[in-house]
């Protein structure tokens, strides 16, 4: 707001003027340190007082700590007898005696038109309007005017916003039965401003504006990684799982997995002993804790350990910048590690493509510098295209997985791929997975001739080849026992030869020996009767009669 310089705000009814006004106070006062007055036209100060202390805001206390002052005035058109041309200074001697009173900083006047209803003359009025402005600037307080919108004109008498140094335009529009409101800073003379329409709401904490830009792009990353609750999965991002702090997001045709791959990772969150905030927009908590039993996964015991917190309601239920307000509120006290939004698409049930994309990436953007786990969930129609978002956010996620239905021979099987995941080396190849009552198990899938096979089609390959590759071994054992046989036989048969070998090696050692002894004999009879004939003397050794010499002995086993 321009200090010491007076601001219009306008717009219809309901829109928030005076609640504005109030807050423009109560803040100044108790953050600031700033005392402050407020002027109403139309409400007494015990109808403010009782009207804003939903919102948490006691008036009451603050007029008796001399902090703020209320002053109604009563402006009845009807009462007021026209004599010649008036002037506002009775106003601001009553003003100047309330702003002295307690050294006010700042000034509300609650509304313009109940107090100009009595100027009918526009050149008056607008003399009076400059006057009035220029006096609040030399009394040095910033001032708040609220004002009506006109009909084709900002304010209603479509002189207010020329003669204000800045103006603020509050919009309350209903679009298909839901309702949004929206702010716009029309004017800010001397400084640049935005000039988008912002949303805001109207909660028990006051006025929430949420900037349709996200923050800069400076958030810090982690390079820490967390499972998916999925072992295989895990493998197929680098054997490791998503990054700390990353986006996540889950897209495919209604029945193939979202939400079970959804509940596998708060499992794992709860595992490790951290918090996970489940925002779920299509089921209950107690259906998604009863589904995910059947699978093989038990979230109620982390539900009663508060590890997981689920916050469960249909999109219609309130505008989309309130559901953004209240998942930042509960993220604020909840503090979890990781955010589950299961499906993103319900939202469009309350805003149009544009206005959903903006909401995420501004949550997105808010997680991430909390360095909070985002995972999403988005449901794309059979006719759609698969590799395209319906939100189109595709773009910001930094893991995106696939869930498909594979229809082949007559059924429907689930298929899982990673279409993308930055800063990792991940699988290109697809995963038939299976929901068991063991939670969910990926499974190669067949790829063949044939082409893909899933479902019964791969288990009835996979037998075709197990009894093929049964049949194989089959065929090898044979041949190995026909081998071993012919083995067998050739031992046996180089046993007999061996056995007739040695018997003809005995037998022919016995000739040899017979043959040896007989010629030993032999010769020993020769030298005996050469002896007897009175030839030589006897020898030791028998001798060769022709030349006189000792026969050698005949060596065992020699021919």
């Amino acid at each position: 707001m321009p200090t010491g310089r007076p601001t219009i705000i306008t717009g219809s009814a309901g829109c928030g003027k005076t609640l504005f006004g109030v807050e423009f106070l109560v803040r100044g006062i108790t953050e600031y340190g700033e005392p402050g007055v407020l002027m109403a036209f139309e409400e007494t100060a015990e109808e403010l007082t009782a009207n804003v202390r939903s919102l948490g805001f006691d008036l009451d206390q603050l007029v008796a700590e001399d902090q703020l002052v209320l002053d109604h005035v009563h402006v009845e058109r009807s009462e007021i007898e026209e004599t010649g041309e008036y002037d506002l200074e009775g106003l601001f001697i009553r003003l100047g005696f309330a702003i002295d009173s307690i050294g006010a900083k700042r000034v509300v006047l609650d509304t313009l038109e109940a107090l100009f209803t009595s100027f009918p003359d526009p050149v008056i009025l607008r003399a009076e309007l400059r006057r009035l402005f220029r006096w609040l600037k030399e009394k040095g307080v910033t001032a708040v005017i609220t004002a009506e919108r006109g009909q084709g004109s900002l304010t209603r008498h479509g002189l207010e916003e020329y003669v204000s140094d800045c103006v603020i335009l509050l919009d309350h529009r209903t679009t298909d039965q839901i309702t949004t409101r929206r702010l716009r800073i029309v004017k800010y003379r001397g400084s640049s401003h935005g000039t988008n329409e912002y949303p805001f709401l109207i909660d028990e904490d006051g006025i929430s504006i949420l900037p349709i830009t996200s923050l800069n792009l400076n958030h810090s990353v982690s390079t820490e990684h967390i499972s998916t609750g999925v072992e295989r999965l895990d493998a197929m991002l680098s054997g490791k799982g998503y990054y700390r702090g990353s986006s996540i997001l889950v897209s495919g045709t209604a029945g193939a997995g979202k939400s079970s791959l959804a509940a596998h990772l708060a499992h794992a969150t709860a595992q490790r002993g951290e918090r996970t905030l489940y925002f779920a927009f299509e089921e209950s908590e107690q259906q998604i804790i009863r589904n995910m039993r059947s699978i093989g996964l038990d979230l109620q015991p982390w539900v009663d350990q508060d590890l997981l917190r689920f916050h469960a309601a249909r999109p219609t239920l309130q505008g989309l910048e309130m559901h953004l307000v209240t998942m930042y509120k509960l993220i604020q006290a909840y503090q979890p590690h990781v955010v589950i939004i299961d499906p993103i698409t319900n939202f469009t049930a309350v805003g149009n493509e544009a206005e959903v994309k903006s909401a995420l990436v501004r949550l997105i953007d808010n997680l991430k510098s909390k360095h909070i786990t985002a995972f999403f969930t988005s449901l794309t129609s059979d006719t759609q295209n698969i590799e395209q978002t319906q939100i189109g956010i595709s773009s910001l996620i930094d893991t995106w997985l696939l869930v498909r239905m594979i229809e082949s021979n007559g059924e429907r099987n689930r298929g899982l791929y990673v279409l993308k995941a930055r800063g990792m080396a991940h699988s290109n190849q697809i995963r038939e997975f299976q929901l068991t009552d063991r939670g969910i198990q990926l499974l190669d899938v067949y790829q063949g001739s044939e082409g893909v096979l899933t479902g019964t089609a791969r288990l009835a390959q996979e037998a075709r080849e197990q009894a093929e590759a049964l049949v194989r071994w089959q065929e090898i054992e044979r041949k190995q026992r026909e081998l071993e046989r012919k083995r067998q036989a050739l031992d046996t048969q180089i046993d007999a030869l061996r056995a007739e070998f040695r018997a003809e090696e005995e037998e022919m050692k016995t000739i040899i020996s017979q043959v040896q002894n007989a010629e030993t004999t032999r010769m020993n009879e020769e030298i005996v009767m050469t002896h007897r004939r009175g030839g030589e003397p006897v020898r030791d050794e028998p001798v060769d009669r022709d030349k006189g010499e000792s026969l050698p002995s005949l060596a065992k086993g020699e021919a």
